[in-house]
């Protein structure tokens, strides 16, 4: 982890072929532009969550609650493994489901949604369409970062998600989205 309780502790890694954990680089720069944009979000979902990293720093910077959602069975003993070990197995539930599964069943609302899939996955904007309409998934105001390859171009809209700031590191470009208020 680069910040908070558990600051310094190693996760254990990927165990399933084409799961790419999120860079401690990539991991500090987005705690770091959230930090002045965002209060400690009291909920957090981190979905393709594979290794937990995203939603753990959140956990570990004061979060109260992170739900993680990761479809394969390896990746979700991977996570449980490594909330157990920074201490926040109290604090988080993991689902072994598919993402779009779970998007209409999670208990949300969230302040922060974190993904950061597979970079062969092609259908991100159907994704993230799904995420900004699904009513009830996050509050107004609260923000939805997408990690993704610089190869792939997303758009500044979807549904009642604005871009508000892109990043790029490298081969890793991070989107930050806000949900517009209900009127």
């Amino acid at each position: 982890m680069v910040g908070g309780k558990a600051k310094g502790q190693r996760l254990k890694g990927a165990v399933a072929p084409g799961a790419r954990p999120t860079t401690e680089r990539v991991r500090a720069a987005i705690f770091n532009i959230l930090q002045g944009e965002l209060d400690q979000p009291e909920r957090v979902l981190d979905l393709f969550a594979g290794t937990g990293s995203l939603g753990i720093e959140a956990l570990s910077r004061g979060a109260g609650w992170a739900d993680f959602v990761e479809r394969d069975r390896r990746q979700c003993q991977v996570i449980q493994s490594n909330l157990e070990t920074t201490g926040f197995t109290a604090s988080a539930r993991v689902y072994c489901t598919d993402v779009d599964r779970s998007l209409a069943t999670l208990p949300g609302p969230y302040e922060l949604v974190l993904l950061d899939p597979p970079y062969r996955m092609l259908d991100l904007d159907e994704v993230l369409e799904r995420i900004g309409a699904t009513p009830r998934l996050i509050v107004g105001g609260g923000h939805v970062v997408a990690g993704h390859s610089k190869h792939l171009s997303l758009s500044p809209q979807y549904g009642f998600l604005s871009l508000v700031s892109h990043r790029r590191y490298g081969d890793n470009v991070v989107d930050f989205y806000v949900r517009e208020n209900d009127l």
